[in-house]
């Protein structure tokens, strides 16, 4: 069974872990079955968030699965996004970067934002715009969000944009898609909704999000080179299930005690 490593920090981009991050990857050269890494000093400083009491259960528990070993840079997934979520280009929900591990390996970081288990930005938001859906997304509704960006503080991963400027068409429609839902007003924080328009509409209409390609996230089917996989992680069966089952993976900054949604698959044999 292999072991997964859940302790990272981050340095450096919109801000993703970089020197820990890269020893983990360094260390997966010698064995992919335990991969762990200690922190010495969180650049957050939240160390442990306790889940909201009274939750219900869903019957969905959506999660992302992203493959370091496959993922080519290529920044499809990113232009996808832009396009289908209706984003201006000083904006992006999804980034990648490239990094280099330890043993001197490039490689590629994306990030989305992380729908965390336990999200910080939930407990900080004074009006309640920002919460967690009972299927573990993180949503916006953009009516109530005042613009405090406490939430933008709060999030561990630089996950969240504050739209300062009138909103204005982005450049890559028609291009990568075309926009499925309608822009977010001056002045409120947005962030990646894991494509959320998409979800609930495939459900109503009996898809499978994740395996039916008009209810998974654009980033998922944009990807050419089968590094992004969508699924429920309630289903034993799902792709996302039997990856993160089968291989080493970390989850970003997971000694917060954030649980992240977004499981970072280690390249088996090392880098």
């Amino acid at each position: 069974m292999a072991a997964h490593s859940k302790e990272i920090s981050n340095e450096k981009l919109p801000p993703l872990s970089r020197r820990d991050f890269l020893k983990l990857l360094g260390i997966a050269g010698v064995s992919t079955a335990v991969a762990k890494v200690v922190v010495d000093s969180p650049l957050f400083p939240y160390h442990s968030v306790v889940a909201a009491p009274g939750a219900r259960p869903s019957l969905h528990s959506w999660a992302m699965v992203i493959d370091l070993e496959n993922c080519i840079g290529c920044d499809r997934c990113t232009y996808a996004c832009q396009a289908t979520n209706n984003l201006p280009d000083d904006i992006h929900w999804n980034v990648v970067t490239p990094e280099v591990t330890s043993m001197g390996k490039e490689y590629f970081l994306p990030r989305p934002c992380l729908h965390c288990e336990n999200p910080p930005c939930t407990d900080v938001c004074p009006v309640g715009a920002t919460y967690k859906r009972e299927d573990g997304l993180v949503v916006m509704d953009y009516d109530k969000c005042i613009g405090c960006r406490y939430c933008q503080v709060a999030c561990p991963y630089g996950a969240r944009s504050f739209n300062w400027s009138p909103p204005e068409p982005g450049s890559y429609s028609p291009e990568y898609g075309d926009p499925e839902v309608e822009q977010r007003p001056r002045g409120v924080v947005e962030k990646c909704t894991f494509c959320i328009h998409r979800i609930d509409a495939g459900l109503a209409v009996g898809l499978t999000p994740g395996e039916d390609v008009e209810a998974t996230p654009a980033c998922c089917n944009a990807c050419p080179a089968e590094a992004r996989f969508f699924g429920d992680l309630n289903n034993p069966n799902s792709r996302v299930s039997r990856l993160i089952a089968e291989r080493a993976y970390v989850r970003l900054r997971d000694e917060l005690g954030t649980a992240s949604r977004v499981y970072y698959l280690l390249p088996q044999g090392g880098l």
